[in-house]
């Protein structure tokens, strides 16, 4: 695979990571936590983006739009793992300030390497 394809195919991981985080913010605001196979599939894209990416970066290097993006997705997984292994494994009711903060985080991140990967910057793919 292509470095240009390997970022692009993170880019719409990330996309289709980040959709599936709405559709958990909704049933959230309905119940007090999403059912489990949502948030392990919300993890496990995150996951995937996140390691294609990083491996574009170790192995080619990434330009610096999408390093900063990495860096904002690789802190709104911390955020998430946070919110899985202190609430959702014990059955707590998530937190509404930390989902937040988790949002934006990963929104950040996503427009980044939206830019990054589709966009006409210099370094660009």
């Amino acid at each position: 695979m292509s470095p240009n394809a390997l970022i692009k195919t993170a880019a719409v991981l990330i996309f289709l990571t980040a959709l599936g985080g709405l559709a958990m913010a909704a049933v959230r605001a309905k119940v007090d936590r999403p059912p489990a196979w949502m948030a392990m599939g919300h993890g496990f894209l995150a996951a995937a983006g996140l390691t294609l990416l990083l491996y574009a970066a170790f192995t080619v290097g990434l330009p610096k739009i999408l390093v900063i993006g990495v860096l904002f997705l690789l802190t709104a997984a911390g955020v998430g793992l946070y919110l899985n292994l202190t609430f959702q494994a014990r059955l707590l009711p998530l937190p509404i300030p930390p989902i937040v903060i988790h949002g934006v985080l990963a929104a950040v991140g996503l427009i980044l390497v939206a830019l990054g990967s589709f966009g006409n910057f210099p370094g660009s793919p």
